[in-house]
């Protein structure tokens, strides 16, 4: 099966400027004793950032390529699709999914899976392009025309998709182009 990412891997960091890591910590609430998934992490970009600051640092993803520029940056690596994870139940303290729910096809169940691998009282932390806004419905039509199987929910949406799955508090917040859904496992 085609998957951009493969191709994109070996320049995908010079493509995607990361996202601010201060607010990402200040949202996962990161300390040096917790385990960290970032999920469809890629090449590492993000996780690469916090690995110094907790115990242990997977970098989930399914292409092969991306997974391959994170373990050059020494980072652990699982190639596997969200919807399928390898994990036991409540792995995790924090999962992390910056800019990828959009690629996910089934979004309904890969939620429900990095639930089940997030522990209690754990914290999942979603970044996305806000849909709401103009430039981001331009990407969202560009990465359809680049069959990168994209399917953009507005924060709201994802929120509710969160809430149908359990017992979570949920909280968003959001900037000039991204939003960010915060799940806390009770």
């Amino acid at each position: 099966m085609f998957d951009p990412f493969d191709l994109l891997a070996p320049i995908y960091e010079r493509l995607i400027p990361p996202p601010d890591p201060e607010v990402l910590r200040t949202l996962l609430g990161l300390s040096p004793d917790l385990s960290l998934l970032d999920a469809a992490g890629g090449t590492g970009r993000v996780a690469g950032v916090f690995a110094a600051s907790v115990a242990r640092t997977v970098v989930c993803d399914a292409s092969p390529r991306m997974l391959g520029q994170a373990r050059r940056k020494g980072l652990e690596t699982v190639q596997a699709e969200l919807e399928e994870l390898p994990f036991a139940d409540a792995t995790f303290d924090r999962i992390l999914l910056v800019d990828a729910f959009h690629h996910v096809r089934d979004q309904k169940a890969a939620l429900r899976e990095l639930l089940r691998v997030l522990k209690p009282s754990g914290r999942l932390v979603i970044e996305e392009p806000d849909l709401r806004r103009l430039p981001v419905k331009i990407v969202a039509l560009l990465e359809k025309l680049f069959l990168m199987r994209s399917h953009f929910k507005y924060p709201a949406v994802m929120l509710a998709l969160i809430s149908e799955l359990g017992e979570f508090s949920t909280l968003a917040r959001e900037d000039h182009f991204r939003a960010w859904i915060v799940a806390t496992k009770k």
